[in-house]
């Protein structure tokens, strides 16, 4: 899939996603406006017969208006207009609420208007009801009434998402499919991030192998020459042309092999007593001799780095694909700085070069396997993208931590955090 229609994909399917998103919440705001505004109401016409039971009980009038004021989302004033028995009032409450089949939480108070205070009448649980609930033991007073009791339901949030069950379930169903949706464009572009990496893989592998090939074949051309018999010199360094570049291929092919058979197999790690400063030195001069160009060498090594115990193959690849690394990309003029530590039990190796450093977006990529920073057709540095991802899977099976911090044209600092 191109790259263009992978983003119209990735448009029109986040789209369709907050369009989804904005009708369900719309209707879902809609569903709990609703259901309150129901449950409200037959809040308040409970209410109202409790006052008219009231009122008949102590044979008095109750005032032209609605006697019921809902004073919050959960609280509700009732105007009785006489004295109120608070064994009566909980009786027409549990009697009135039972009657509708309305199954909530809710506590109820008196007002005292000789104390001017709301005296706590008591906490009606709902039917089978498990959860603790606190009651609130000091409700509100409402200054508009003389003789009246308030009520409130500390539950009334949880009796409307059980009306809109079906919505929530509904709304669970919708966001699973979106998640799965939002997986599966992951995969896509996962995907095709690994496609990529692939053909440029392919497309560098062939670009190096091509070159040591091309060597061989003209080395052999020029060997089958009869006449070359005569001129040993020649033929020796045509001889010499065809074995180093043999070798050239054989260290590539077995830089692949070698990250093969790790994936399948994992490291084998043989571990023993290393000399972590004088091995990091013997790497450098290894280096330095396969260079062909001068390498200024700047060390600080801690001779309390002492040894550290540790495979000593994958110990010296990790170093010497760091040290390669901070070469080819120093420019004509490499400086590599490099640095030993020790707190206690962690040794810290820090190598350093003067190089352009690597952009932001790809530090944290730098690690993953066939990954190169782009450089368009351009190949001056060779390599397959290998190197890091090795680094970083030897490290992580030693137990070590390894952190790159660079900033642009200021080159780039490894650092390996390794327990002794």
């Amino acid at each position: 899939m191109k790259h263009n229609q992978v983003r119209w994909v990735i448009l029109f399917g986040t789209v369709a996603i907050l369009v989804i998103f904005t009708i369900q919440v719309y209707w879902l705001l809609r569903a709990w406006n609703v259901n309150e505004k129901q449950l409200n109401e037959t809040i308040s016409i409970v209410l109202n017969t409790v006052a008219h039971r009231m009122s008949a009980y102590n044979q008095s009038v109750l005032p032209n208006e609605n006697p019921v004021n809902q004073l919050s989302s959960n609280y509700f004033v009732v105007n009785i207009n006489s004295v109120i028995d608070a064994n009566i009032l909980e009786y027409y409450l549990k009697t009135e609420f039972a009657r509708v089949g309305m199954n909530v939480d809710y506590e109820y108070a008196i007002y005292d208007c000789h104390n001017d205070k709301m005296v706590y009448g008591n906490f009606i649980p709902a039917e089978g009801s498990i959860r603790p609930v606190s009651p609130t033991t000091n409700l509100p007073k409402y200054s508009e009434y003389l003789y009246y009791f308030g009520i409130r339901f500390p539950s009334i949030k949880n009796t409307i998402l059980s009306n809109m069950t079906i919505w929530l379930i509904l709304s669970g169903i919708l966001l699973a499919l979106v998640l799965f949706f939002c997986y599966s464009i992951l995969v896509i572009f996962r995907q095709k991030r690994f496609s990529e990496m692939q053909r440029d893989f392919i497309n560098t592998m062939t670009h190096e192998f091509k070159t040591p090939i091309s060597s061989i074949n003209i080395s052999a051309d020029v060997i089958l020459q009869p006449e070359i018999i005569r001129d040993p010199d020649r033929l020796l360094t045509y001889g010499k042309i065809i074995k180093q570049e043999n070798s050239r291929l054989n260290k590539q092919v077995e830089k692949v092999l070698q990250i093969a058979r790790i994936e399948r197999k994992g490291f084998e790690l043989v571990k023993e007593q290393v000399d972590l400063n004088g091995l990091l030195m013997q790497v450098v001069e290894s280096c330095r001799a396969n260079a062909a160009k001068e390498i200024n060498v700047i060390t600080e090594l801690a001779p309390a780095a002492g040894m550290i115990r540790a495979d000593i193959l994958h110990l010296t690849n990790i170093l010497f694909n760091l040290v390669d690394n901070a070469i080819k990309y120093s420019g004509d003029r490499p400086e590599i700085r490099l640095f030993t530590y020790r707190e206690h039990n962690l040794i810290r190796i820090r190598i350093c070069d003067n190089g352009p450093g690597i952009p932001k977006f790809h530090r944290n990529k730098v690690f993953r396997k066939f990954y190169r920073i782009p450089t368009g057709n351009v190949h001056d540095i060779k390599g397959f993208g290998l190197g890091l991802y090795y680094v970083k899977s030897a490290c992580r099976a030693h137990g070590w931590k390894i952190r790159l911090h660079s900033d642009a044209g200021k080159g780039c600092c490894f650092t390996l955090f390794m327990n002794t």
